[in-house]
């Protein structure tokens, strides 16, 4: 008797809120794409596809942020469906631009955008997937790495950790001896807290890192804003720096808060 075809992995792509550049970021693989949808289903990627592959899926890819009541039904029901769900990108893990209301009163905001108010739906804030759910792993940037990307996807699909570094951009510009722009030209840099990914591609052509990435692990925001201000920052600047891409992240939240005036 034959023996019967391997089941291939079932995989699904998730969008939230979010502008598409990490699932893009996918799609952009090229080559290597083809070489992972040949290895697994992808069942559910209305991005790429048509196809509305329904669940169990063997792992779940989600992009953006929950930023609605319906938001946070379907992100529970995306977990029911999935053995394993890896959020990508700044919107999935950190609240991305959008967490930009956590600090203002998002009701005034409709008031003056919708003429109707009461048509709209909304929470308070911008949230990471992993406030509502447990994630398996959380994949950084703005947008993300492609290479990064793909070590995942192979990774949770092989049965074993991600190797993702942990470091900082730092780190990235002494391997490629990149020259330290804070040192050399006095130009403030996120590159001391923010996580690597990126290869230091701002540093590489003189500017200084926008912190596209997130927080690293265990970054000191406060011995680098402090060293901003030796060069001159202030309040207002560090305060815009630390609520960008990853404005919701919590040491760039706690941060930010440290330079609100009053």
């Amino acid at each position: 008797m034959a023996a019967r075809p391997r089941r291939r992995p079932r995989v699904a792509v998730w969008k939230f809120a979010s502008c598409d550049g990490c699932q893009l970021s996918l799609l952009d693989c090229e080559d290597e794409l083809l070489a992972v949808a040949g290895a697994v289903d992808i069942a559910y990627f209305p991005e790429a596809s048509s196809r509305m592959g329904r669940g169990p899926f063997d792992l779940s890819l989600v992009e953006g942020s929950v930023t609605t009541p319906h938001d946070v039904e379907r992100i529970q029901r995306v977990r029911r469906l999935s053995r394993y769900l890896v959020t990508i990108g700044a919107c999935a893990t950190a609240g991305g631009i959008q967490a930009l209301r956590n600090f203002r009163d998002v009701k005034e905001f409709i008031g003056v955008v919708y003429a109707r108010a009461d048509y709209i739906g909304t929470l308070a804030r911008s949230s990471a997937i992993s406030e509502h759910v447990p994630v398996d792993f959380e994949l950084r940037g703005c947008p993300i790495n492609k290479r990064q990307l793909l070590e995942v996807v192979s990774a949770f699909l092989a049965g074993r950790r991600p190797t993702v570094p942990a470091h900082s951009v730092c780190v990235e510009c002494k391997l490629a001896g990149t020259v330290c722009v804070m040192v050399a030209q006095g130009t403030p840099c996120l590159g001391p807290v923010t996580h690597a990914g990126c290869g230091a591609l701002c540093p590489r052509y003189r500017r200084g890192c926008y912190g596209c990435y997130g927080p690293m692990e265990t970054p000191n925001t406060a011995a680098l804003a402090a060293g901003w201000q030796r060069l001159g920052a202030r309040r207002p600047e560090l305060l815009r720096v630390f609520r960008s891409f990853n404005a919701g992240a919590e040491p760039f939240v706690l941060e930010s808060r440290r330079h609100e005036e009053g």
